[in-house]
C-alpha cells in the first residue's frame, strides 16, 4: 500500500482524517517522551557495564520525576548509617 493509495482512502472517507491526526500526534508524543527520558534522565541506563550502580550518582536535591510538585528531600537516618557501615 503506497502513500498515494492511503491519501485516496482519506479523500473517500473523510471521517478517518481526525483519527489519523490524533494517532499521529500520539505517536509523535510517545516517541519524543521516550527520547527525552533516554537522553536526559539518570534512572535510564544504556550501558550497565560502565557504571553498575548508577543510583549512587543521583543528586537527591534534583527532581527525578517528569513533574514534581513540592518535593522536599531529607535523608533517611537508617540508610545513612548502613551506607557508612558498608564503606
Amino acid at each position: 500500500m503506497a502513500f498515494g493509495d492511503f491519501f485516496k482512502i482519506l479523500r473517500k472517507k473523510k471521517e478517518l482524517i481526525p483519527l489519523v491526526g490524533i494517532m499521529t500526534f500520539a505517536v509523535t508524543g510517545a516517541t519524543s517522551a521516550c527520547v527525552y527520558f533516554l537522553l536526559s534522565k539518570t534512572d535510564v541506563i544504556l550501558n550497565k557495564t560502565h557504571n553498575p550502580e548508577p543510583w549512587e550518582a543521583v543528586d537527591p536535591s534534583k527532581p527525578q520525576k517528569f513533574i514534581t510538585i513540592n518535593q522536599q528531600w531529607k535523608p533517611v537516618e537508617e540508610l545513612q548509617i548502613v551506607k557508612k557501615l558498608t564503606k
